[in-house]
């Protein structure tokens, strides 16, 4: 009906049976919804869709009953490779996407689970809220957002997609309560500009491309996460260039076991837990960091705690090493400039580590 505030997308002909393409029902709720500013619910069922765009002041929502391994209450799984991704918020100002489970069955290539884009002329906050889902297989990155203005994304699980778990270009975001799990690439990564960002309470574990890469990054608040057997470091900070370092990051309170996983990590310089490289106006204080191998055993990792190089007006302190390491705890590749103070970081290797051999060709 005109006006109506929830519409529940089977009234749309939406079947849910995991057969049928639900793709234009899906639609068609959202752009009557966009009528009143109202909400498609999406009961129990597996929709087969293809891309589907979120018009502004919409919202998605369904059951959350997935689980850390598989998808569970409303499923949406992409259909075919012909999307460039599933859920497309490009321009969906005030967007709520809630308890659904995206699925993407690694299909095609370089396909989003959700995605906004650019958009020409855009004057306002984007503003979309991710909560309470499940985003994984996908053959691109489970979340892109590049570019995006004001965003959360909270409580859900991005996970065993082949490209990053969340990958962000732009501004003024909260990371909140994540499991960012088995990603092709880091659980976060943002190489594009990108600033103002919180990121507390997540867990993130066991991404090849590591646990949190940023690049020419600044203004993050990066607390209390829990980040574990990465591939390479659980945090990197670097420049973009010559002239656009990173600056102004806070890393306080992390938990970091096992960085480094040798099978993911083919240069030796990055077996480590943090580097940060080119980075002014770093603080990093109250981290506690641990060797570890795999669950079931095997190569012990990583090689160093904390590399640095060419930072400015930085302070890294009081951070816990205990069995930290292999190699060195703090690896200082020099190149700094003023107000740098490294104190106060105790620790210990792992000294009765099988030595590890470290080959160019591992992948």
């Amino acid at each position: 009906m005109p006006g109506e505030k929830k519409l529940d997308v089977k009234k749309f002909g939406a079947r849910g049976d995991g057969i049928s393409d639900d793709t234009a029902a899906f639609q068609k709720a959202l752009d009557a919804a966009a009528e009143s500013r109202g909400t498609v619910t999406v009961p129990d069922g597996t929709y087969l869709c293809g891309r589907i765009h979120m018009p502004p002041h919409t919202g998605l929502v369904g059951n959350a009953t997935w689980g850390y391994r598989e998808g569970g209450g409303s499923v949406l799984k992409l259909k075919d490779a012909s999307s460039p991704c599933l859920l497309d918020i490009t321009g969906a100002v005030g967007a709520t996407i809630n308890g659904l489970s995206l699925e993407g069955g690694r299909i095609g290539s370089g396909i989003h689970g959700i995605h906004a884009g650019p958009l020409e002329g855009k004057k306002e906050e984007d503003a979309p809220r991710i909560e309470r889902c499940r985003v994984s297989g996908f053959s691109g990155h489970g979340i892109n957002l590049d570019p995006i203005w004001c965003f959360s994304i909270r409580s859900c699980m991005v996970c065993f997609n082949a490209g990053h778990g969340i990958h962000v270009g732009g501004w003024d975001g909260f990371i909140l309560d994540n499991w960012l799990s088995g990603n092709g690439g880091a659980g976060y990564c943002s190489e594009k500009p990108n600033a103002s960002m919180t990121m507390t309470g997540n867990r993130i574990e066991w991404n090849q491309g590591g646990g949190i890469k940023l690049v020419g990054a600044c203004h993050y608040n990066i607390t209390g996460n829990y980040i574990d057997r990465s591939g390479g470091p659980a945090i990197r900070t670097s420049g973009r260039d010559a002239t656009s370092p990173s600056f102004t990051v806070s890393i306080c309170g992390n938990v970091i076991y096992r960085s480094g996983k040798p099978e993911w990590t083919p240069d030796r310089n990055l077996s480590a837990h943090l580097v940060f490289e080119e980075t002014h106006g770093l603080t990093c204080v109250g981290n506690t960091m641990c060797v570890g191998t795999d669950d079931g055993g095997g190569l012990l990792s990583p090689e160093y705690g904390i590399v640095i190089r060419a930072l400015k007006n930085s302070v890294i302190k009081d951070n816990t090493l205990h069995i930290g390491c292999l190699t060195e705890l703090i690896r200082d590749l020099g190149g700094h400039g003023e107000g740098v103070v490294v104190k106060d970081n105790p620790g210990s290797l792992y000294t009765d580590a099988p030595k590890m051999i470290w080959q160019s060709n591992l992948r």
